[in-house]
């Protein structure tokens, strides 16, 4: 494909998920072929574009980019580098599974034109803010981001579901309002913040001469993107939101609410401040302190619940944190693994929230006391939650062992050895809340009263499969070209190729 046609690939791209949304709103109810046609037809399409940057991005090392006016002084920028490629790649791939999810998820239940329109808004939004160039385009699709996924919350319509959806709402437009005053504190001293590896320019500048006011608007930031990413004490709306269908709760988990605020982190840190301004002004010991804190007490609030889907809503406020932990170590390795965590936490967490969802929908299981003997009634879903359960705890070869492998190397090349303690107690705290699970479902005999083998719904248990299928790919197939590890470490490489 000729270059110049790349250069508008994400915006074609966010045109076709708008345009989704668009032609589904209208759909009668009954409309359901039609309305999976268009999901699912789009959704591949996605994928299809997406997957041809990656030669051009990642092997020729040219960064299409395209400009439009917003407001004197400021531009809304596309721009497609390393990172933001790694981020429209989980996003496209992870839409159009939960699609297939969904359709099996939703069958027979009512007002499927108003979610799966708004699904398609949420993936709008975060298409948006995977190639974002600049922060203020980055706060467009933050902030949309916040609107459109409130109704997918709300979606059932019950008293809870509605003050719950509220309570999220309140939370993340909480965050937004910081991320904003810091945006808008910053764009007053340095102009257009545009994201470039290592660091703006003008943000070194601001640092060198007003390092107290870098440091306020550092807070702001992280602190707005801090609610999303459910950093201690941030993360209160994370639990109550599991009231959304499973489909929304995997898609809030994996790739958009969640992973959104943390790659915001991503994006401040790396290449908005850069590693170097930010260690010289004393940001990131803090923030590895916050990390730390959010990881042991994620784990051990997941141990304390025993429905399902709140245990696993608590291992996302933990192991999301060792994306902004990898970053903090600042180090190129435990970078490396909190970029790679992006991706490997989504594809587990997805596969964790779509066996629940399963498990609630065929055999209504949805506390951990009930798995006895799931493993016999439902022998493929527990075998895909298996998988997810073992690479979340870190074992090989699932891709959640390269994650810890790297940030615990990051760990011991660092100036604090004691995170690879953290990461220790980490996985120690997984295994205790994982491993019960997994004990019951194929080391226990199914109730006598209880069917001895169910039928496991193709549509939602295949996706369920294919994200187990990458889990495993990810880990046996780390170093492989193109595997989201190398495009981790290009990434690392280059936030590192200037510090000192």
């Amino acid at each position: 494909m000729n270059n110049t046609l790349l250069t508008y690939i994400p915006v074609i791209m966010l045109l076709l998920s708008l345009g989704a949304a668009m032609a589904i709103f209208p759909m009668p109810e009954r409309a359901n072929r039609l309305r999976a046609t268009v999901n699912i037809s789009l959704a591949v399409v996605k994928v299809g574009l997406v997957a041809s940057l990656f030669p051009l991005v990642l092997v020729e090392q040219v960064h299409p980019q395209i400009a439009l006016p917003f407001v004197p002084g400021l531009d809304i920028v596309l721009r497609v580098e390393p990172l933001a490629l790694l981020f429209a790649a989980l996003s496209s791939v992870l839409w159009l599974i939960t699609t297939v999810y969904a359709i099996g998820y939703l069958r027979g239940k009512p007002n499927q034109s108003r979610f799966f329109g708004f699904f398609s808004l949420c993936v709008t939004a975060t298409v948006g803010i995977s190639f974002s160039g600049n922060l203020v385009t980055f706060l467009l699709f933050y902030e949309m981001l916040s609107l459109v996924t409130y109704p997918l919350v709300a979606h059932w319509g019950t008293p809870e579901a509605i003050r719950v959806a509220r309570i999220y709402l309140r939370y993340t437009l909480s965050g937004g309002l910081a991320l904003l005053v810091g945006v808008v504190w910053l764009t007053v001293y340095t102009g257009q913040a545009d994201f470039q590896a290592g660091g703006a320019e003008a943000v070194d500048v601001l640092a060198a001469e007003s390092p107290i006011v870098a440091i306020l608007i550092f807070i702001l930031l992280i602190g707005g993107l801090g609610v999303k990413a459910a950093l201690v004490p941030l993360h209160g709306w994370l639990p109550m939101a599991m009231v959304a269908p499973a489909p929304v709760s995997a898609l809030l988990h994996a790739v958009a609410v969640v992973k959104a605020g943390v790659f915001g982190i991503v994006r401040i840190v790396d290449d908005v401040y850069g590693i170097q301004t930010a260690r010289e002004l004393g940001l990131l010991q803090p923030l590895l302190i916050i990390a730390s804190v959010t990881i042991v007490y994620g784990s051990y609030q997941a141990l304390r619940h025993t429905d399902i889907k709140e245990r696993l809503a608590y291992s996302t406020v933990s192991q999301v944190s060792y994306v902004v932990l990898g970053l903090s170590l600042t180090t190129v390795t435990g970078t490396t693994g909190g970029v790679v965590h992006l991706v490997h936490q989504g594809m587990m967490k997805i596969t964790l929230f779509f066996c629940a969802g399963l498990f609630k929908e065929t055999v209504d299981v949805d506390n951990v006391k009930d798995t006895r003997g799931l493993g016999y009634r439902m022998p493929w879903a527990s075998t895909a939650f298996t998988v997810g359960a073992l690479g979340m705890i870190g074992i090989p070869p699932t891709a959640g062992f390269i994650s810890k492998w790297y940030l615990g190397i990051g760990a011991l090349d660092s100036e604090n050895p004691w995170v690879l303690g953290i990461l220790l107690i980490s996985s120690l705290l997984n295994s205790m809340y994982f491993l019960p699970i997994i004990y019951r479902m194929w080391f226990f005999q199914p109730d006598h009263a209880e069917p001895k083998a169910v039928t496991e719904p193709k549509t939602m248990l295949l996706p369920a499969l294919a994200t187990t299928g990458f889990v495993l790919a990810m880990g046996l197939g780390a170093s492989i070209p193109f595997a989201p590890l190398e495009i981790a470490e290009q990434i690392s490489e280059g936030v590192f190729a200037n510090v000192d």
